[in-house]
């Protein structure tokens, strides 16, 4: 078998080690963001000017979140009971 002497791992090393040093050498240009202030909007911008209320529609989204907690219980429960061991009843 080639490299069987660990000198295929050693290449793998060294060749990671020399892609960390590169990546740490040589950085790439960085954008940020402007450092000035800027004004602040008035109110929550994703609500339409009713104030800090909630956003979308919470009672869709809880409806949503236990109809598929059920579907979970039930798919849980269906598998539990089709893998179930079966015992055989000693008869008398």
């Amino acid at each position: 078998m080639p490299w069987s002497d660990g000198t295929r791992a050693r290449r793998i090393v060294a060749l990671a080690g020399i892609c960390l040093v590169l990546m740490m050498a040589v950085p790439g240009a960085v954008l940020a963001a402007d450092p000035s202030a800027t004004a602040a909007a008035a109110g929550d911008p994703r609500s339409s000017g009713a104030g800090p209320g909630l956003v979308g529609d919470p009672v869709w989204a809880i409806g949503i979140v236990l109809v598929i907690a059920v579907g979970a219980l039930i798919a849980s429960l269906a598998y539990v009971r089709a893998t179930a061991a079966r015992r055989d009843e000693p008869t008398s």
